[in-house]
This record gives C-alpha cells, structure tokens and sequence, in this order.
C-alpha cells in the first residue's frame, strides 16, 4: 500500500488497526482510514482504544480533525478523552470546536483543570468561553453559541459587506441565517466586549442587505426590537417558543438586554431528546445519567449501588406487609402465586403515567401545583384500566382453582391496585418537584413501595375476610 492509498478496514474490529497506525504516527494514514470510518463507528472504534493509545491518537491528528473526533463522542465521553490531554493540547483542540461544545466540555472539568486550559487559548474566546460556563447547562445561556453577526447600528450596507468579505474564512463556520444590530458601546477602535456585544435593537435580513443600496443605513433596513429570550430562561420556556414559532435561531441577551449569544433551534431539541434520555435512565435506575461501560468499574457499580441499596430497605418495607398475613398464605398456597401478578401489574401501570408526567413537566405542558387536575384524569384511567384487567385476572383465576371466590379477591384487588397505582404514578413527579426531589429518580421506587404494599394488603386483607369460602 502506497501512500496515497486509503488503508483497508477491517469492519469486526477497526480499532486493530487504527491501534498499529498510531503506533506508526503517520497522520496521513491516520486520516485517510478514519476517513473510511461511518460516523456511527468513529465512537465505537476510538473508545476502545486504552486512555494512552487515545491521547496519542489525538495529539498527533491536527487539532481540527481532533476537534472533530471529540464532537463524535457523548458529552461524559468527551470530557474523559479532554482530561487524558495536557492543559495546551487540550486548548488547541477546543479552539476548533464550537463555543457551546467548549463551555459543555469545559463545564464538566474541575476549575483548577479548565483554567489551566482556558489559560493556553486565545484571550479574547477565553473570557467568552468563562463567561458562558458561568450558565447553568439547562437554560437558554447553556445551550447558546456566539458565532454571531453583529454590527453596530450606525453602520451603512457597505461597511458590513466590506468586513463579510473581509473576515470570510472566521464566517464560513458560523451558520448564519440573520446578522444582529446593537447600540455601539465602545469607540470603533476599540475591541469589543468579548462577553457581550452591545444592546440589542435590531435583527437583519441577509437578503436585505444584498439587495439594497451601499449607503443605505443597516438601522433602517432592521426589524426593530426582535424577539430574545433572557439567558437564564429554562428549557421549558424555550421548548415553548420553538414549538409555537419556526424560527431556526434565537438572540441571547443578559438582564440589561445585551446580546451575548444566540440559541438555535436544533441545539434545543438535541437537549429535549437528552433530557428524556436522561429521565429514562433515571427511572431505570441508572442514577448517574449516561453510563458507558467503558467507565471505570468502581464508577459504574457505585452509581448502580446507591440506586439498588435503596431499594432493598424500600423492598422490605413492602415484603413486612406478607409477613403480617403469613398465616393466610399459608392456607392458601396459590396466593403466593398471585400476589406478584398483582404488585408488577400496578407497578407497569403507574411506570406508564409517571412517564407521562415526567414528559409533560419536561415540555412545559404541566405545572407541579395541578395535582388534582393530574389526579382525576389519571383516576379515570386506572378505574378503566383497572377494571378490565381485574376481570381478566378473576376469570383467569376461576378457571385455575375452580374458585370464584378467590377469583373475585384478586379480581377485586387487581381492579383497586391499579387505580391507586395509576393515580399515584401521575401525581408522584408532581409532589417530588415541589419538594425539590428530582423526579425521574425518586418516582421509580416510591411508586413500587407503595403499590407493593398496596396490592399486597389488598389481596391478604380480602382473602383474610372471606378466608373460609376460599379454603
């Protein structure tokens, strides 16, 4: 193989064989087989990589191509291969990538760590980058770029064509859809502020601005006193107004309505689509958030253990309910058999509307005070639900032991259960995020305790009661 030649690729396991060319340190090679890689595989194939060989890997790529194997990876997986990086080899790499990716990573670093690398970049996109890490990540500040046109409003059309044409290779990677006009604040030979950009008056059409004359001043061509959304806006204001309006990018501004960034509309449903990801893992018990089992073992198991430890005092609590009744089990075997049946069953059903609540509270659809509102329309659908599967379980039931009795004591208790679960499920992310308690982590096993308990009582309480009819 020449050259010039692309290396083969070895599709069951291409890491081999990046592994010998990093050995090699050929950044041609290096180049042209992760050119043969599929997006989807550029992850899988450089995570199994060791830490040293990783750091090779990227310290002898050129920072932008290394910026763009970074953007590859998730967010946690991102932050270990930056932290393997000295402070200056990291801050090359960051300096090629997007401001929000080098706040989101740079957010997750210890402070003495990201301001060892803040220190190697340019000063100016340091103090920016500092300044946006300073936004919580779930508001409009943490989600913002600031790749931003922006002119002074005493500008005329030539003189923003003239720095458009002068500065084209800074704006080939902004995505640009409008060009922002503020107040000017600072003497035209002075630097601007790199922390904000002025008070916004104005957003202006590129098209606009191509098609009218040179003198002609951008303040009149604007369209005056835009739409913006404060910085510290949460997600679920956000998930509002690009639900309701198509735009594809927002203007940023702080309290004194300075212009500091703008949030795009993918950027906001890339964070919907993680902060249900995350929910789901939390309601599955993965408490640390994203989990990857190339993650250091006593990372993973201790994440895994402070949800499952919980549990077992949760699940003993419940389980007390079984010995008060034992003497009833003990009389009637198959109760053992159905007293599982019925606590999964009200489990799975109130998992179903803590889902629903966790995902309406997330889209802004639901506020924590309507727990009645929740309550009633979550009734309605246990009693419904409630009630089929009660039947189904007594005739099922009736059909096993020849008992209609005891049918209609787990049909019954099925039927009630289920009420109590679904209801409870709806309600419960409600009463945790007016207590503070993050919902997606508490709900699972609250929820479970109680409709173990629930379903437990129910079926031994009834059975006790008609204990001679079922016997």
């Amino acid at each position: 193989m020449n050259e010039h030649e692309s290396p083969n690729l070895n599709h069951d396991h291409p890491w081999d064989q990046l592994r010998e060319l990093i050995r090699q340190q050929d950044v041609a090679k290096l180049e042209a087989f992760i050119g043969t890689l599929a997006s989807g595989e550029i992850a899988r194939t450089i995570s199994r990589l060791d830490a040293a060989e990783q750091r090779l890997l990227l310290t002898t790529l050129p920072a932008v191509i290394s910026a763009e194997l970074i953007e590859e990876f998730s967010e946690t997986q991102a932050v270990e291969l930056v932290e393997r990086l000295e402070p200056a080899e990291a801050g090359a790499i960051l300096q090629e990538m997007e401001s929000d990716e080098q706040a989101d990573i740079l957010s997750k670093l210890t402070d003495a760590e990201a301001d060892a690398i803040l220190a190697t970049m340019d000063p100016e996109d340091a103090a920016s980058v500092r300044h946006m890490v300073g936004y919580e990540a779930d508001t409009a500040g943490g989600l913002m770029i600031n790749e931003v046109l922006c002119y002074a409003d005493n500008l005329r059309v030539r003189d923003v064509l003239d720095d458009l044409r002068a500065n084209k290779e800074i704006y080939s990677d902004y995505e640009v859809q409008y060009a922002y006009v503020v107040q000017q604040t600072h003497a035209p030979d002075e630097p601007a502020n790199p922390v904000h950009f002025g008070k916004l008056v104005g957003v202006l059409r590129l098209r606009d601005l191509l098609l009218s004359q040179p003198d002609t001043t951008i303040a009149s061509l604007m369209i005056a006193n835009p739409l913006s959304v404060v910085a510290t806006a949460s997600l679920e204001e956000l998930f509002d107004i690009f639900d309701r309006r198509a735009f594809l990018g927002l203007p940023i501004v702080d309290s004194l309505g300075r212009l500091v960034g703008v949030v795009r509309r993918h950027d906001v449903e890339e964070a919907r689509v993680e902060r249900a990801d995350d929910d789901n893992l939390k309601l599955l018990g993965i408490v640390g958030g994203e989990e990857l089992r190339t993650m250091p073992l006593a990372t993973r198991a201790g994440w895994r253990l402070s949800w499952l430890i919980p549990n077992i005092l949760l699940n003993v609590i419940a389980i007390s309910v079984i010995a008060i009744y034992e003497v009833t089990i003990q009389e009637v075997i198959a109760l053992s058999v159905l007293l599982p049946l019925i606590s999964d069953m009200g489990g799975n059903a109130g998992i179903q509307a803590i889902a629903v609540s966790i995902r309406e509270l997330n889209l802004g659809l639901l506020k924590s005070h309507e727990i009645l509102w929740v309550a009633i329309k979550e009734g309605t659908v246990g009693l419904v639900n409630g009630l089929v599967l009660g039947v189904i379980i007594a005739f099922g039931t009736w059909l096993w032991k020849g008992n209609l009795v005891l049918g209609l004591v787990v049909g019954v208790a099925m039927a009630i259960n289920t009420l109590v679960a679904t209801t409870v499920g709806g309600i419960m992310p409600l009463l945790l995020k007016r207590m503070k308690f993050d919902p997606a982590l508490a709900s699972g096993p609250v929820l479970t305790t109680i409709t173990d308990m629930s379903g437990f009582f129910l079926v031994l309480s009834l059975a006790a009661a008609l204990l001679p009819w079922i016997t």
